[in-house]
């Protein structure tokens, strides 16, 4: 029997796809102290979408929590994508691992990939929203964004069900309640969910950005209503 892929294993595989300089461009663009390897993101996608195929969701779990535990900026990033499925039975030990991770999130581009597995978890769950709406509440800027980066899903629907518009009604009221917060990144996220929101849902933004619109950043307003006509 083969031996499931440990944190070394997983590493080695990685630094199989470094790419010369990458590393130091890495860790000046985000600007947080850690290891960068210099692995490109399809590099990580290929690597994670294979382990996913061969590894246990108990060995994925393990992986990740050690990937995670490495405070290696691409092992942060392949952590979340190899808990990124959409179909996962159970996923409890899945939930609690990322719950774990968002008080530690410090740089977008890991906490990004992290909320998109979390995003499918409440998919799969909406009743953990209720756990979500505890983050805006949070002392530490990363879990508040985070909040809304991972219920970017509620804004992809054409025609969402009852359930769904009214979990989006939800987040819309977190929203507007980080209107206030003068930080770039808290800003950028509501332009963000709004942005998205408005190819699908478009009244829906109109009528946030007249009952809000003039206490956001001038950019965030701006990006916000990027695809609305007039």
């Amino acid at each position: 029997m083969t031996a499931p892929l440990d944190l070394e294993g997983a590493l080695d595989q990685m630094r199989a796809h470094v790419e010369p300089g990458r590393a130091e461009g890495s860790a000046a663009y985000h600007k947080v102290p850690r290891v960068y390897l210099g692995v490109p993101n399809p590099a990580l996608n290929d690597l994670t979408r294979d382990w996913r195929k061969d590894l246990t969701l108990d060995q994925r779990v393990t992986l990740a929590a050690d990937l995670w535990d490495s405070d290696i900026h691409e092992a942060r990033i392949a952590a979340g994508k190899l808990l990124t499925q959409a179909r996962i039975r159970p996923d409890d030990a899945v939930w609690d691992l990322l719950q774990s991770w968002v008080p530690q999130f410090d740089a977008w581009a890991i906490a990004d990939h992290a909320c998109s597995a979390i995003g499918r978890r409440l998919q799969a769950d909406p009743a953990r929203l209720d756990v979500v709406e505890g983050w805006t509440q949070s002392d530490h800027m990363w879990t508040r964004r985070a909040a809304l980066i991972a219920t970017l899903y509620l804004t992809k629907s054409n025609h969402p069900s009852a359930d769904e518009a009214a979990a989006r009604d939800r987040v819309l009221g977190w929203a507007a309640g980080y209107v206030p917060d003068r930080d770039w990144f808290i800003q950028k996220a509501i332009a963000w969910w709004l942005r998205d929101l408005s190819k699908h849902d478009a009244p829906r933004v109109v009528a946030f950005l007249d009952a809000h619109g003039d206490g956001m950043k001038a950019f965030a307003r701006k990006e916000a209503g990027k695809y609305l006509k007039g």
